[in-house]
């Protein structure tokens, strides 16, 4: 079975219908992240039917229509490959995406991906986190921040609760450790300003692995000192 077919009959099987023309984009999308792959470290997943399972499906995984309202702006915290900003911009083209990353060479990579897709809704964002979370023109600006195997959600709160709008989500893709980093995440969702909305658990097609979505609305304001210098947050993290 090719990609185009396989990344088809995955989404269907976990209940989302994609169209012949997002089939394509997928496709391509693979295509590029396995050429770049051989000399720029994207991803340590490169078979065919693990990139349409474990890293296009899966990013799908978050998509719920009431939160990812038509206009939202998704900041796509330390998208690395793209995920799941990539997946979401095909999906849904009404959504505005910005895919914000550390390492400028990862975002030309997506920024060349965008343009061969005909993204328009796709822009790029470098800096660190901890930085770009005090400039105004990002603090408290989006709609969804999405982020994906990044770090612990207790660190995680932190770098991306002060970028989320009063009354909008961050939401976290996270593997089997999900409710212990949910535990260990109370106190630092409680002074960052987020409340656990929903915890969405997860079953690819093909595999039996755990995991799940955390959506964390954003229901008081973070207050200004965060998030902190990474220094500060790797030896004292909120727990």
């Amino acid at each position: 079975m090719d990609f185009t077919a396989d990344v088809t009959a995955q989404m269907k099987a976990f209940g989302i219908t994609l169209t012949e023309e997002q089939a394509v984009a997928f496709t391509t999308y693979y295509e590029r992240l396995v050429e770049t792959n051989q000399y720029m470290n994207l991803t340590a997943i490169t078979e065919p039917h693990e990139v349409a399972v474990k890293h296009m499906v899966d990013s799908l995984s978050c998509y719920d229509k009431v939160v990812f309202v038509p206009e939202s702006k998704v900041l796509d915290l330390g998208t690395g490959a793209g995920f799941p900003g990539i997946p979401l911009a095909i999906y849904d083209s009404r959504l505005h995406i910005t895919l914000f990353d550390s390492l400028r060479k990862r975002l030309r990579f997506l920024e060349d991906v965008a343009v061969e897709l005909g993204l328009s809704n796709v822009t790029t964002l470098h800096g660190r986190a901890e930085d770009m979370a005090h400039r105004i023109e990002h603090r408290d600006m989006y709609d969804i921040v999405t982020s994906r195997a990044v770090a612990r959600l207790n660190v995680l709160a932190e770098w991306a609760l002060p970028y989320v709008r009063k009354g909008g989500y961050l939401i976290a893709l996270k593997g089997a450790a999900y409710e212990e980093e949910i535990k260990e995440a109370e106190r630092a969702l409680s002074i960052l300003g987020g409340t656990v909305a929903e915890v969405r658990p997860v079953t690819l097609p093909t595999l039996a692995d755990k995991r799940a979505v955390i959506y964390i609305k954003k229901t008081g304001m973070t207050p200004k000192k965060y998030p902190r210098k990474p220094k500060e947050i790797k030896e004292r993290p909120l727990r």
